[in-house]
C-alpha cells in the first residue's frame, strides 16, 4: 500500500474508561472480524484481562478502511497496556505510532493515567484525537468533560468527539477523523531497514514473535536479521501482519506494523525497544553507520517478593511454571532462595504491585499451585564502610549494621487526582508515610491534583488501598521513580521461640520501628497457634528487643485430682508440670501458619 495511506495509532486511557470496547467497535466497523467471531474485549486474550477490565499485554491489529472520499486506507491499531506498572511498554508502543486517540470517561472525567499517558504521547509529538466515551449513560457529562479537556490540555472542546463504544455511536466519525488528522509515516523506503520492536510473545513452534513497526526500508522473510541491543542474528521463520490473528506475508514495508517469527527460544534475546535491521548491512557498514532507534532501556524490576510452595514437593512445579511465564514476560526475573522458615522457593522481581498480583494469580490459576508469598520489598543501596556499594532486595541479606555506612532507598514522585473534599485525609495518610509535599493545583472548582515524593517501601504495602478508602474510591494515582535517597533505616527482626524468622524481617525507618514492631508482634500473637509450651514472640532491632508478647501454653489441669489437702502437695504438682513444659520448649518447634506472613502486608495505619 502507498505509504501516504497508512495510519498508525494507539488508544490511551485510564483503567476502565472503555479503551478495549472502543477497539472492538473499530474492528467491527472496518469488517476486520465478523459478527460470529466477535466477543467482548476481543484484543484482551487473557481471562485475567477481562476480569480486571485492564489490558496487560499489548497487541496490534491491521484494519482496512474505505473513507468517505472513496480512498482505501490501512489503519494499524496498537493496543497499549492500561496500568502504570507497564509505562515502559506504553512508551515503546507510542514510539511506533503517529497519532493517539485520547479516551476520557464521560462520567468520571480526566484521571491520573489519562494525563500520564497523554504527556508521554505529547513527548513523542503524536497527533491527539480527544474522545469522550460512554455518552449513552444517564450520568454522562460530555460537555463538562469536553470543557475539562480544553482547560487542562488545550485541545478545543468543539473538536472533542462524543462516542459510545458500547452502542457504536460516533465510531464512524472517529474513523474519518483518524484518516484526516493522523499523519502518514515519514520513513525512507530506500534507506537501510530499521524496525522498532514494541512487544513480543513466545510461541512453542515459532519461538519468540517480535511485534515490529518498520521505520525505514522493508523486511523480507528471506533476509537474515540483526538485533542491535542483544547482537543476535536471526533467520526469520516468517514475517507477517496481524488481522487480528497472525497472517504470514512475504515482506513488511516502510511504515507498516507486523511481526517477525525469530525462532529464538528465550524472550530475553528479543527486547522491547530494540532495533531490528539486516545482517548484510551490519556486515557491510558496521553497527556505527546504522543509527539505533532512540528510547531503548533495559527493564528494571522495582518490587521484590519471595514465592514459596506450601508443599515443598511442588518446588520443581513452581520452577517450571516461572520458566514458562518468563517466556512471555521479559520483565519477570527470579532466582532461587532458601528460607529457614519456608524452605525452598524463589525471589521474584516485578515492575510493581499490580504486576506481582497478576503473576501470583496466573501461577495459582494456570499452573494449579498453592503459593505462599512473603511481604513485598524494594531494592536498597547499601554503602559499606570500606566504600563498597551493594544492592539488596531481601531484608534477610542486610549486612551487619557495624559494617554499614548508609542505606539508600528508592523514592517515587506521585500524582494524586481527587475531588477537593478529600484533600485533608489524603495529606494525612501521605505525610504519615514520610511523604514530602511538592505542590497542589486545582484542575477546576471540584477537582485537585496533588504531588508528593514518597518512599516506595511505604507505597507498596497498602497505600493505594488506603487512598481509595479515604476518598471513597474517587482518587486516582500515578507514580514514577525519582531517585535513591539515604535514610535512617534499620532491619526489624522477628523472633519466634527465640529463633529469628527470616521471612518476617522488614526494613523500616528507625522512628517507625517501635510502633511497627509492636503491631507486628500483637498480630502474630493472634495467628500463631498455641503450643504445649509458652511461645515468646519478639521484635528486635539488632540485639535490642523492642516488643514482646507470649502465646500462652495449653495446660492440663493437674490439680483436678486434689481435693483439699496441703498446699505443698499442689505446688509440687505444679512444679512438676513446669519442668515438663521447660523440657518441651527445649525440643519443641513452632509451626508458623501462612496468615503470619500476610500480617506484614496489613501493617497499615489502623
Amino acid at each position: 500500500m502507498d505509504q501516504t495511506h497508512i495510519r498508525n495509532f494507539c488508544i490511551i486511557a485510564h483503567i476502565d474508561h472503555g479503551k478495549s470496547t472502543l477497539a472492538d467497535r473499530m474492528l467491527q466497523r472496518t469488517g476486520t472480524i465478523s459478527e460470529r467471531e466477535m466477543q467482548e474485549q476481543f484484543l484482551d486474550g487473557m481471562d485475567l484481562e477481562r476480569e480486571k477490565g485492564v489490558t496487560i499485554k499489548a497487541s496490534a491489529v491491521r484494519m482496512a478502511y474505505t473513507a468517505n472520499d472513496g480512498q482505501a486506507y490501512q489503519l494499524n491499531l496498537i493496543d497499549t497496556p492500561g496500568h502504570v506498572d507497564f509505562t515502559y511498554e506504553v512508551s515503546r508502543a507510542l514510539a511506533a505510532c503517529e497519532g493517539a486517540i485520547l479516551v476520557v470517561d464521560a462520567t468520571q472525567g480526566i484521571q491520573a493515567q489519562t494525563l500520564a499517558n497523554l504527556y508521554l504521547a505529547l513527548d513523542y509529538d503524536l497527533e491527539i484525537i480527544p474522545v469522550v466515551n460512554k455518552v449513552d449513560l444517564a450520568s454522562a457529562r460530555p460537555d463538562e468533560v469536553a470543557q475539562e479537556i480544553e482547560d487542562l490540555i488545550g485541545l478545543d472542546a468543539a473538536d472533542v468527539l462524543p462516542v459510545s463504544a458500547k452502542t457504536g455511536v460516533g465510531v464512524d466519525a472517529l474513523l474519518e477523523k483518524l484518516v484526516e488528522r493522523v499523519p502518514s509515516p515519514k520513513g525512507d523506503p530506500t534507506a537501510p531497514p530499521r524496525a522498532l520492536i514494541f512487544d513480543s510473545h513466545y510461541d512453542a513452534y515459532k519461538g519468540v514473535i517480535a511485534y515490529i513497526r518498520v521505520v525505514d526500508g522493508k523486511l523480507n522473510k528471506k533476509d537474515d536479521l540483526y538485533l542491535m541491543a542483544t547482537k543476535k542474528i536471526v533467520e526469520p521463520l516468517e514475517v507477517g501482519i496481524f488481522q487480528p490473528g497472525m497472517k504470514p506475508i512475504n515482506q513488511v514495508n516502510t511504515g507498516e506494523v507486523g511481526y517477525v517469527a525469530t525462532g529464538l527460544k528465550t524472550i530475553r534475546d528479543v527486547r522491547v525497544g530494540d532495533t531490528l535491521t539486516l545482517q548484510s548491512f551490519v556486515e557491510e557498514y558496521g553497527t556505527d553507520k546504522i543509527k539505533r532507534l532512540p528510547g531503548y532501556e533495559p527493564i528494571k524490576p522495582m518490587v521484590f517478593a519471595g514465592f514459596f510452595p506450601t508443599e515443598s514437593d511442588d518446588y520443581t512445579l513452581l520452577k517450571d511454571a516461572l520458566e514458562k511465564l518468563q517466556l512471555n514476560d521479559a520483565s519477570l526475573i527470579y532466582e532461587p532462595e532458601t528460607s529457614q522458615a519456608l524452605g525452598f522457593g524463589f525471589r521474584v522481581g516485578f515492575l510493581g504491585l499490580f504486576h506481582m498480583e497478576i503473576i501470583q494469580e496466573r501461577l495459582e490459576r494456570e499452573y494449579d499451585l498453592d503459593l505462599l508469598a512473603t511481604a513485598p520489598s524494594v531494592e536498597y543501596e547499601i554503602m559499606r564502610k570500606d566504600g563498597e556499594v551493594i544492592i539488596i532486595d531481601n531484608p534477610a541479606d542486610l549486612p551487619d549494621p557495624n559494617h554499614i555506612d548508609t542505606i539508600a532507598e528508592p523514592w517515587m514522585h506521585i500524582s494524586i487526582y481527587s475531588p477537593a473534599d478529600y484533600i485533608g485525609p489524603i495529606m494525612e495518610i501521605t505525610t504519615r508515610r514520610r511523604g514530602e509535599y511538592i505542590k497542589m493545583e486545582y484542575l477546576d472548582e471540584t477537582r485537585v491534583l496533588m504531588e508528593y515524593l514518597i518512599p516506595l517501601s511505604e507505597m507498596i504495602v497498602d497505600y493505594y488501598d488506603q487512598l481509595k478508602s479515604v476518598t471513597r474510591g474517587y482518587a486516582s494515582l500515578d507514580y514514577r521513580f525519582d531517585n535513591y535517597r539515604p535514610g535512617d533505616l534499620v532491619k526489624l527482626d522477628v523472633l519466634v521461640n527465640g529463633e529469628p524468622v527470616d521471612a518476617l524481617s522488614i526494613i523500616v525507618h528507625r522512628e517507625q520501628s517501635y510502633p511497627r514492631g509492636q503491631k507486628l508482634v500483637s498480630k502474630l500473637k493472634d495467628v500463631i497457634p498455641r503450643q504445649m509450651f509458652v511461645v515468646p514472640i519478639q521484635a528486635a532491632v539488632g540485639k535490642k528487643v523492642i516488643s514482646r508478647a507470649n502465646v500462652k501454653a495449653m495446660r492440663k489441669d493437674v490439680l483436678a485430682k486434689c481435693y483439699g489437702g496441703d498446699i505443698t502437695r499442689k505446688r509440687k504438682l505444679l512444679e512438676k508440670q513446669k519442668k515438663g513444659k521447660k523440657r518441651m520448649k527445649m525440643v519443641g518447634s513452632v509451626e508458623i501458619p501462612q496468615e503470619a506472613f500476610m500480617t506484614v502486608l496489613s501493617l497499615g495505619d489502623d
